[in-house]
């Protein structure tokens, strides 16, 4: 119950915008290919779905692949820089530093070094997501209760029995925070690199839309690409769920524990 009402107001929010937005275009006959009005938009999801979705599952494609490369690549590189000193200290700088790099600046060359199939696209949505992934990897072994790891080193525990039994399971909590910005950033790197060039994918659609002026086909692929994203990012909070099932029945208290002192307030 609790959960349900939470998408009441934005629900009732996105409607009001969507018949304000429907409104104006009309009564200011603002041309199609300027702006349409949401209904238009609508249509062309339905009139053109043989066009849109064939695309869209081509996005998808590869913001799979390349979450997947990033949940890789940023787990094994958060753990290989908590349990060096001498990784941490070399190679944590870099990692902080590659993201003051555009990602737009490296599609290009991606493209020029792979061409422009699909292992730039993965190379391009990997990087994106990668770095909540291995920042969250990092605080989260970090944030290991040093009680748990102290009683399991009195009872010689090895280095790996502590990780296996106390760092790996209290860092999962930030690896899936880290997953779940990532996931929603990834969808934006696979734009990137359709936009700079592919034969396929709704960045590719997006590129012709334009070229062409047609506006509603360019807005349903951006409303597509927001209900990819924001499926993807619940798809993760999914699998949290059920892998820990203990932060769910947490939240939902954290939520009644704030309801109630709204209410005594």
């Amino acid at each position: 119950m609790i959960r349900q009402s939470r998408w009441v107001g934005p629900i009732l929010l996105i409607a009001a915008i969507l018949a304000a937005w429907e409104i104006a275009v009309r009564a200011t006959n603002t041309p199609r290919w300027l702006l349409p009005t949401p209904s238009a938009v609508f249509q062309t999801l339905v009139e053109d779905r043989d066009i849109l979705l064939p695309n869209a599952l081509v996005t998808l494609y590869e913001v799979a692949l390349g979450f997947g490369c990033a949940v890789i690549l940023g787990v094994g590189l958060g753990i290989a820089v908590y349990r060096s000193p001498t990784l941490s200290r070399v190679f944590y700088p870099i990692i902080i530093g590659s993201q003051t790099i555009p990602v737009p600046a490296l599609a290009p060359l991606l493209l020029v070094w792979f061409g422009i199939g699909l292992l730039p696209k993965i190379i391009v949505t990997a990087l994106v997501g990668f770095f909540p992934i291995v920042v969250n990897t990092v605080e989260g072994l970090r944030a290991t209760d040093r009680d748990v790891i102290n009683l399991l080193r009195s009872f010689g525990a090895s280095r790996g029995t502590v990780f296996r039994l106390a760092e790996f399971p209290s860092s999962l909590p930030f690896i899936f925070a880290g997953a779940r910005i990532a996931v929603a950033i990834c969808v934006i790197g696979a734009v990137f690199g359709e936009l700079v060039g592919a034969r396929a994918g709704l960045g590719y659609l997006m590129t012709r839309a334009m070229a062409q002026f047609e506006t509603p086909r360019l807005v349903a692929a951006i409303l597509l690409l927001s209900l990819m994203g924001t499926g993807l990012f619940a798809a993760v909070g999914l699998v949290e769920s059920a892998l820990l099932p203990w932060r769910k029945y947490t939240a939902v208290r954290g939520h009644m524990e704030r309801d109630g002192a709204e209410t005594e307030s």
